[in-house]
């Protein structure tokens, strides 16, 4: 008989493994808990799953499963359209219909239609930070100042009829991935530089690393970004991703700066390497950080901080060496054909 899990969304804490007998007692006690098990393709609340209530199965459309929750009540997102442009180099081209929203990093415009009106917000430029007041907006950008980003976000909207359109480009060569947040239970754990885009109504949180080596040595640091909401959002990643959906129980040892994100159901901890040779002399550190599930990790075959220590490395200035290069004739050679920097 397959066992349950629980999440608390709030507390962003797990329950289980555990029988439906359970199950049903702690959904009676808190119905806003997310519910899975084995067979299941995604994290669903347990107030529409009629094995956790009593309630007659009959009752959702048989052949689709039950919706997953909106926001937690907070109100929806922009309804956008976009595309992905590009191979290495990739950028997002969003469609916005007459008043509707795109957030993004500042900084981030590629370009825009002179219809997208450009306003720069204190915060994280959501709805709920919008309609809070002023402890909302210090609320929202005193998040994002944790978490190492701008204090202002930017706010693109269509002010004018038609269709409209607005492109926001990734910082170094990778892949920008599209989510649906309602399609992961409503929230994403990811790396802090990670997040480009998305449509107004996503809220941008910090998600804390409980764990004292975690947080030391997971490559994230003990504060990471948390994106909420319903609504579509675009992360940016280094390199290529590959998506990994792990099961219950199921762990995955990464190096420790390839994590882009995952679900809020999966642990991430951290593992030494094993084998004193293997610390010193493998090249990885000393250690990799753990990923178990359920639910589905992200990873980056390209973190910003190794592309960024080659360049370091290469770099004349930083002690790095010619590897042949340019001209025959070395150093004169690179003089005349203009390869030296002074």
């Amino acid at each position: 008989m397959s066992q349950w899990y629980l999440h608390n969304s709030a507390t962003n804490t797990r329950l289980g493994p555990m029988d439906a007998g359970a199950a049903r007692l702690e959904a009676a006690k808190n119905s806003a808990l997310l519910a899975w098990k084995e067979g299941m393709g995604d994290w669903l609340p347990v107030r529409n799953i009629s094995e956790l209530t009593g309630d007659s199965p009959s009752e959702p459309v048989a052949g689709n499963p039950p919706p997953p929750p909106r926001n937690a009540g907070k109100g929806r997102a922009d309804e956008i359209d976009f595309r992905i442009v590009g191979q290495e180099m990739q950028f997002v081209e969003i469609e916005l219909d007459p008043g509707e929203s795109a957030i993004a990093e500042a900084g981030a415009l590629m370009f825009k239609d002179a219809a997208v009106q450009m306003d720069t917000v204190f915060g994280d430029g959501s709805k709920d930070g919008a309609g809070g007041g002023l402890m909302g907006k210090l609320l929202g950008a005193g998040k994002r100042l944790i978490t190492g980003e701008s204090l202002f976000t930017t706010v693109f909207t269509h002010g004018g009829s038609g269709k409209a359109k607005v492109a926001f480009a990734a910082p170094y060569p990778g892949t920008v991935l599209a989510m649906k947040l309602d399609e992961h239970g409503g929230q994403i754990i990811c790396q802090k530089d990670s997040f480009l885009a998305g449509a107004r109504g996503v809220s941008l949180g910090i998600a804390f690393q409980r764990k004292i080596l975690t947080g030391l040595f997971g490559g994230e640091g003990f504060i990471m970004q948390k994106l909420e909401g319903d609504g579509w959002v675009f992360i940016h990643a280094g390199g290529c991703v590959v998506e990994r959906e792990l099961a219950a129980g199921e762990r995955i040892d990464v190096d420790t700066g390839c994590v882009v994100g995952y679900h809020a159901s999966v642990s991430m901890d951290v593992r030494a390497v094993s084998g004193l040779k293997s610390m010193f002399f493998g090249g990885e550190g000393v250690f990799l950080a753990t990923l178990t599930g359920p639910g589905k990790v992200w990873l980056q075959s390209l973190p910003f901080s190794r592309l960024a220590g080659r360049m370091l490395a290469a770099a004349p200035q930083g002690g790095g060496q010619n590897r042949g290069e340019g001209s025959m004739l070395g150093g004169i050679g690179r003089l005349l054909d203009g390869d030296n920097n002074f």
